[in-house]
């Protein structure tokens, strides 16, 4: 047996053995997970299974570049995301069953929120709806639990690296936030290359109540002043959101932390704030490549390009006058996507760029064949890897965000 598990649960057994769990000691492994070190979670998600009347319990992290489904258990093998049943469950973020020794094996996907964290492998002897509710909710656990710990972790992010990671781009790195975040609202996600030689370009976005916060930023050079000029823009951005500061102020706040910090240095960038709640999208273009607008599958050209503006922390030196903040109103389906110039300047064998077209034709047929748009990014950046035969000349970073109203 191979399936697809259905989206909804199954009725509930009435009666049997899982029927009853032993709730004192489910209990007692919920607040031990709270002081849990990280390399203890392969041995506590078994120890949860089992009081759930499961077999056991395998966690599997996407590597950096969501190839890879690495155990958190050492002693096994990676799994291809492209390949295995495993990763079938990452891409589309839905459980699959499958026959194993003596039993099933379920594999849950790990989210949080908008993030895909990996996959959970459950082991039971059978399936039935009460066993599928208590996988899902062992996933939803460790999901949350791994989401808490990460963030002090080195083991848990070394454990999903595959290569030697340069300095600059761990400095960068400990700055950017998770590849996705949203609600039901409204979903953003990005993807950045080389995933292990970044320097320059960062993605930056965060929810403030029902508004949504995002940035996109390439700074001169591929060094690590390259790193530390992003580094300090983006500190300043988030400086200035969680004092309450407009777009404007935001803006302002990115101008003069460089303007001080490091005169010598500028970046380009694009910061937007969207209301998930109105559809008003306002947006400051900063030297950079226009964001674009995609509705019903197709680019609006010129939908949101803008008067040219100075980089970041140029303002000063060339215009006294406040940043121009743009504003229009989306539509329930549109996506607006922000890039950096290394993703269209990509170039295979021949020298052919691989352009804003083929770019955006990958986005609208992805998404229309139903892809999720945290998998669009996924399948892109590695088609834009490919292209130029993994050895990217500058840096590619690409942001997409989403409105999907509830009642559209």
């Amino acid at each position: 047996m191979e399936g697809v598990i259905p989206v909804s649960d199954p009725p509930p057994a009435s009666a049997g053995p899982d029927a009853a769990v032993d709730e004192n000691r489910l209990s007692g492994l919920i607040i031990e997970a709270q002081t849990a070190l990280p390399f203890e979670l392969p041995a506590l998600a078994n120890r949860c299974a089992s009081a759930l009347g499961l077999d056991a319990a395998l966690i599997y992290l996407a590597d950096l570049q969501q190839r890879l489904l690495i155990p958190l258990d050492e002693a096994l093998q990676p799994l291809t995301v492209d390949d295995s049943l495993a990763g079938w469950a990452y891409r589309t973020v839905s459980p699959r069953v499958a026959d194993a020794d003596e039993g099933v094996i379920v594999w849950m996907p790990l989210v949080d929120g908008a993030e895909r964290l990996g996959v959970l492998a459950v082991r039971t002897a059978s399936l039935n709806g009460v066993r599928l509710r208590r996988s899902r909710m062992l996933a939803h656990l460790f999901a949350m639990l791994i989401t808490s710990k990460r963030g002090y972790s080195d083991w848990l992010a070394a454990r999903t690296r595959t290569a030697t990671m340069r300095l600059p781009t761990e400095m960068l790195r400990a700055f950017l936030p998770s590849r996705s975040v949203g609600s039901s609202r409204c979903v953003s996600t990005a993807v950045l290359e080389p995933a292990y030689d970044v320097a320059g370009d960062a993605f930056d976005h965060s929810v403030i109540k029902d508004v949504l916060h995002t940035m996109i930023l390439d700074s001169m050079g591929h060094d690590l002043a390259s790193g530390l000029t992003t580094s300090v823009a983006m500190a300043a951005a988030r400086n200035a959101r969680r004092g309450g500061g407009e777009l404007a102020d935001i803006v302002g706040s990115l101008d003069q932390a460089l303007a001080r910090w490091l005169p010598d240095r500028f970046a380009t960038g694009v910061l937007c704030r969207f209301d998930a709640v109105t559809g008003v999208l306002r947006w400051v273009n900063c030297g950079h490549p226009p964001p674009l607008l995609i509705r019903a599958e197709r680019v609006l050209d010129g939908a949101l390009d803008s008067p040219p503006q100075p980089p970041i922390g140029l303002a000063g030196q060339f215009t006294p006058a406040a940043r121009q903040v743009h504003e229009t109103t989306l539509e329930p389906g549109d996506c607006v996507l922000l890039y950096t110039d290394g993703v269209v300047e990509a170039r295979d064998a021949d020298g052919e760029e691989f352009g804003l077209d083929r770019f955006t034709d990958f986005i609208i047929r992805s998404s229309a064949a139903g892809q999720r748009p945290a998998e669009v990014l996924r399948l892109l950046i590695h088609a834009i890897l490919e292209y130029q035969r993994n050895q990217l000349r500058d840096d590619a970073t690409i942001l997409l965000f989403e409105w999907r109203p509830q009642h559209w």
